[in-house]
């Protein structure tokens, strides 16, 4: 995951702080915009983890800071719902002038209230994601309700919002009481995804369904069993961001075959200071990870290197057998290739105490399925060494290091 510090101007000229983070390869297949949650921060590890699940998939994300937090310019105590929204809307037109018009848009909480009406006025964006937001911008009184009598009668008050103080003026009050967002749902004509946690203590389930009756199809849910508000389990945000772009690919066309989305390199692979061995794969135009077991120091997120060389050999021996079978119509329901590596003396290895004595072994064994005679079983069997990963592991490869 490539990222780019970037400000932009929002509607009332205030300079506001974000990150576009861009795919391995530096060619995104589409934008998204994410609105973290109230007074949260585009540094949140969820809103981190959710992007680098978008990039890992070919899609880049800017995340900002809205108005008066974080490491953008102005005063939060100015700001409202409503000035969140202008500031989506500004974010939008800084990717469309700079990059790319954003196709999707994912909010977090009220960030997710908010998407639902900045939506409307993108005209840019084909699929809107929430997560775990209310279905009334108004249901945030509660995270400061024992001050709203002050605020009422003295126009504003300090508050105390996740062990932190924030000034909240009777005009943001004012502002969330005005917003009607049933409406704006039933006008948002857009596909919409609503993800939130049945176990979520701040924004109740409730909430989701609301959404849900309220907006318009196509729209879909997911339940985010076992997570908190702030998504603060690192399964979790990285769940989410998965989940959001396989389902945004139904909707926005994430396809490869346009020549200014390929790089001129078949694979790509990126790793960066802070993510550990964690590792992010683009090969021809499609993304996954690798990484290391956590007893050496990996987080355990994806399979190995060593098991991605397994797994193309697995794979291009199950292909090879598949065109084999259809080639001379063998009735192949199912080959399974169940694989193993392992270092192990060879059989008229010397001097076996000698760690230099062992190679390397693949062990694999097919697993067929279909009504097939004993001659079409070992036809089978002597095709799968003559895979192409089979041939080049076998008779070795010249690899050349450069620097760009």
């Amino acid at each position: 995951m490539k990222t780019i510090k970037l400000q932009f101007k929002n509607a009332e000229g205030l300079s506001l702080s974000a990150r576009l983070e861009q795919p391995v390869d530096k060619r995104p297949l589409a934008y998204a915009i994410f609105a973290h949650c109230f007074t949260c921060t585009k540094n949140l590890m969820a809103v981190t983890n959710i992007s680098r699940a978008l990039t890992a998939k070919g899609i880049a994300v800017l995340r900002f800071d809205f108005t008066g937090l974080g490491e953008s310019e102005g005063d939060f105590a100015d700001t409202n719902f409503s000035s969140n929204v202008e500031d989506l809307v500004s974010a939008a037109s800084h990717l469309t002038e700079h990059y790319e018009a954003p196709r999707i848009i994912i909010g977090h909480s009220l960030g997710g209230a908010a998407v639902l009406i900045a939506a409307g006025r993108i005209p840019s964006i084909e699929a809107v994601a929430t997560l775990g937001a209310p279905a009334d911008p108004p249901h945030v009184k509660h995270l400061f309700q024992n001050s709203l009598e002050e605020i009422e009668s003295t126009g504003e008050a300090v508050v105390s919002l996740s062990g932190r103080p924030f000034k909240i003026k009777k005009q943001f009050i004012d502002d969330l009481e005005g917003t009607d967002l049933a409406s704006r749902l039933k006008a948002l004509k857009k596909p919409l995804l609503i993800l939130h946690s049945p176990q979520d203590e701040t924004v109740d389930i409730s909430n989701a369904e609301k959404i849900y009756i309220n907006a318009m199809h196509p729209k879909s849910y997911i339940s985010l069993d076992g997570a908190d508000h702030l998504l603060s389990n690192k399964e979790d945000s990285l769940y989410v961001g998965s989940m959001i772009a396989s389902w945004a690919a139904r909707y926005v066309d994430l396809s490869t075959d346009k020549p200014d989305l390929r790089t001129s390199r078949q694979v790509v692979v990126r790793n960066e200071k802070g993510k550990g061995f964690l590792s992010e794969i683009m090969a021809n135009g499609h993304y996954f990870m690798a990484d290391e077991p956590k007893e050496i120091g990996g987080t355990d997120l994806a399979g190995t290197p060593y098991d991605l060389l397994v797994a193309a050999l697995g794979a291009c021996t199950a292909i090879t057998i598949r065109m084999y079978a259809n080639h001379k119509n063998i009735p192949l329901e199912e080959v399974k290739v169940h694989m193993t590596r392992e270092k192990r003396h060879a059989a008229d290895a010397d001097n076996t105490d000698d760690p230099a004595s062992k190679m390397e072994y693949i062990d694999l064994d097919l697993e067929l399925h279909g009504n097939l005679t004993e001659e079409q079983r070992q036809g089978i069997l002597r095709i799968a060494h003559k895979c192409p990963v089979h041939k080049s592991l076998v008779n070795g490869l010249t690899v050349n290091a450069n620097l760009l």
